[in-house]
């Protein structure tokens, strides 16, 4: 019997440490998901749009935000303690900017069309998070490229020439238009909403239950 599959489009920002754990825990459901059949599709989202093109001290933008430098400690606290269980190992301390993302989700459009978005995806994940990393930084952006497998020169084309970006822009309004103002979000088959970085278990039962139900109505 054909296993169902289930398309996902799940909207991220590579600045946001929720996606980052969000992403770990999809995977982990994925992988024990042995009898639906998963395809991903990463969007983008901008959780502060207004963020300079060469980003901004992280203090001050914590401050800006937050009202105070510590305002996030709790938070992060939690976040490195969940992380841990996903094999991330946060960093905030790391972080010394908060980049604009437009330029970090050009990468990822691109790296999708060589089949190589979830690694690109990733890469930009671990370096903001793990290695505290400027992905306001052209050259950063390069390598973390490179590493992946996309062609430097190409990319550093694209990025001077502003390949795309109208492109990740409209998909950004997009996810506004239909109402997404939090990230991580799952969108299943176009019908179906998961918000946050939901556990693997509880992601695994909601696919498997859309899964019934999707082939339940198809069938």
């Amino acid at each position: 019997m054909q296993k169902p599959t289930l398309h996902l489009d799940v909207i991220v920002d590579v600045v946001c440490p929720w996606c980052f754990l969000g992403k770990r825990r999809l995977d982990a459901a994925i992988e024990d998901l042995d009898d639906v059949d998963v395809a991903v599709r990463y969007r983008p989202f901008q959780l502060d749009p207004d963020t300079p093109k060469e980003g901004i001290d992280r203090e001050s933008y914590i401050i800006g935000k937050f009202g105070s430098p510590d305002a996030l400690d709790e938070a992060h606290a939690r976040l490195f303690a969940l992380g841990a269980d996903v094999g991330i190992t946060y960093a905030f301390d790391l972080i010394e900017k908060t980049p604009n993302t437009l330029d970090a989700h050009r990468l990822v459009r691109w790296a999708a069309a060589e089949g190589l978005e979830e690694p690109m995806l990733e890469r930009l994940f671990s370096l903001f998070f793990e290695e505290g990393a400027d992905l306001s930084d052209i050259d950063t952006l390069v390598a973390a490229a490179e590493e992946v497998g996309l062609d430097g020169d190409e990319v550093t084309m694209k990025l001077e020439d502003g390949a795309d970006l109208d492109a990740v822009q409209a998909e950004i309004a997009h996810a506004a238009r239909i109402g997404i103002t939090g990230v991580p979000t799952v969108i299943i088959e176009n019908k179906f909403a998961i918000s946050g970085a939901q556990t693997p278990d509880v992601l695994v039962e909601a696919l498997r239950r859309i899964a019934a139900e999707l082939d339940a109505t198809q069938g």
